[in-house]
């Protein structure tokens, strides 16, 4: 500042100005504009200064009965994690690095071992899978899709959509809804740009297309551990709380592709036709038929013409380690052989170490990683287990402690938080609590945790609440209150449809 008065105070008189009011001007103008800097950036901040304002403050408390010291640290470091996840005043791979930071200085465990326990299996699954996304996407199947869903179902609208939600459901319950959305959106696109150029005369149909990708995206996720992030840590934490390799007894807590898809994927594919029900029940579209479109789409993959060697080796690519994750995941470890897919595609050159690189969001692989390393730490202090015994305390009163009030609870409580924040941050913070609850309980901590992973892809309700919501939303043909009009019937119509599995179907399979 004192370089700018002094430049300014040698300055000649200027339109019968002096120098010297010139450079009271010039100051008073600098002072204000950094006063105005200084004010945005703790306005843009004041969610992160609030945050951690909070966090020291329940440090200063009495400790609660039955908490420890530490216990009270890591529940202080969790709610300050969740406020800085729902509100992102920092980017949130930021987030992880303070929890990485807080488990060094505040617990006092050593860096190796904080450092060991970010990389589990289900770290590499995420950062596997995230890889195998971007190679996926650059084979540009998206018209080949479009065209082959057509020839399948015929040009009626409510056919289409419902093959668009098949189509998209079955891709991301393997490969990642976010991939999907992303591969898919475009095929919607061009079905609406093909029938109306003028956005306004296919408001419904916009609507129910590309809800049915995301939607379709969604209730897919649930189907195996690879359709999400959340479906890997919830068996991190099985393993971690339960797994003991001298009693046999516990090795039910093996939760492996296969025996996920058995728990997971037939609730999946009933979920399917009702998302078109609803979807078509909400929004009416305007064509019932979709004839015109699909001639010029016709008309374009004559163009194109046939698929390229590159193509097969991908699909090749793809089931071999999709058998890979069925069958050789309870040796081998999911993540190894996600990232042994991520080597293949790079080895026949389908995809380039560059375009993985920039593809790929790093910032989220550290992220889940030191939610799950914090979730452990929930766990080992004790923290978790004061949680689920004042969870049930308050839930005892309404009857809701046991049981299938239980699990509504839960349920209840996973979808208000996923809608809020990312579904396997919402894992990484609610699953040792709810795994606690059902200890404390005295219910089947699978059954508990399947119904909050399950519960975590009900992000019906806002823009933010998946990757897939938030990529349709993007193409500019929805609204916000578009997701409030369906997203309430789509999320009592999952819950309903999950606690039913959950009391006669999980009970039968064991």
């Amino acid at each position: 500042m004192s370089l700018v008065r002094d430049s300014l105070q040698a300055r000649a008189p200027i339109g019968g100005w002096s120098a010297q009011r010139v450079s009271r001007l010039g100051y008073q103008h600098l002072i204000n504009t950094t006063s105005q800097m200084n004010f945005y950036y703790f306005w843009e901040k004041r969610w992160f200064f609030l945050a951690m304002a909070l966090g020291f403050f329940m440090l200063t408390l009495p400790l609660p009965s039955g908490l420890s010291q530490e216990g009270m640290i890591v529940l202080t470091m969790s709610v300050v994690a969740t406020i800085l996840f729902v509100t992102e005043p920092v980017p949130l791979p930021t987030v992880a690095l303070l929890i990485v930071i807080g488990q060094v200085l505040m617990l006092g465990i050593d860096s190796s071992d904080v450092a060991r326990s970010l990389m589990t299996d289900s770290v590499l699954f995420i950062m596997g899978s995230l890889m195998l996304a971007v190679a996926v996407v650059k084979q540009k199947l998206d018209k080949r899709i479009a065209w082959l869903i057509v020839r399948v179902t015929g040009t009626r609208t409510s056919r289409i959509c419902f093959g668009i939600s098949v189509v998209s459901g079955l891709l991301a319950s393997f490969v990642g809804e976010h991939t999907v959305a992303a591969m898919m959106l475009p095929v919607g696109i061009t079905l609406i740009t093909l029938t109306s150029d003028e956005p306004k005369k296919v408001r419904n149909l916009a609507a129910v297309l590309l809800f049915s990708i995301s939607y379709g995206c969604s209730v897919a996720g649930i189907g195996t551990p690879s359709g999400g992030a959340r479906n890997a840590i919830m068996i991190g934490y099985w393993k971690e709380f339960f797994y003991d390799p001298s009693n046999p007894e516990t090795h039910r807590f093996i939760i492996d592709y296969l025996k996920w898809m058995v728990y997971a994927y037939p609730m999946f594919l009933l979920q399917l036709p009702l998302v078109t029900f609803i979807l078509l029940k909400t929004f009416r579209p305007e064509y019932q038929n979709l004839s015109r479109a699909v001639a010029k789409l016709r008309a374009q993959m004559q163009a194109e013409g046939a698929m390229k060697p590159g193509d097969w080796v991908a699909i090749v690519i793809f089931f071999m380690i999709l058998i890979g994750w069925i069958f050789l995941s309870s040796n081998v470890g999911m993540g190894t052989i996600a990232i042994m897919g991520a080597a293949l595609f790079l080895i026949a050159g389908l995809v380039r170490w560059e375009d993985v690189n920039s593809g790929v969001n790093w910032g989220v692989v550290l992220l889940y990683a030191a939610a799950i390393s914090l979730g452990v730490q929930m766990k080992n202090t004790g923290a978790a287990q004061w949680v689920a015994e004042s969870f049930i305390a308050l839930l005892s009163p309404v009857g809701a402690d046991e049981g299938l009030g239980l699990w509504a609870a839960l349920s209840a409580l996973t979808t208000l938080v996923t809608n809020t924040m990312s579904n396997g941050a919402a894992v990484a913070v609610l699953g040792p609590i709810v795994l606690k609850v059902a200890v404390v309980a005295q219910e089947d901590p699978i059954i508990i945790g399947f119904i909050t992973a399950v519960s975590s892809a009900f992000a019906y309700l806002t823009v933010v609440g998946t990757p897939a919501c938030t990529i349709v939303y993007a193409s500019g043909y929805l609204k916000t209150t578009d997701f409030l009009k369906v997203g309430w019937r789509m999320a009592v119509m999952s819950i309903l449809l999950m606690l039913a599995a959950a009391y006669v179907y999980w009970p039968m399979i064991g």
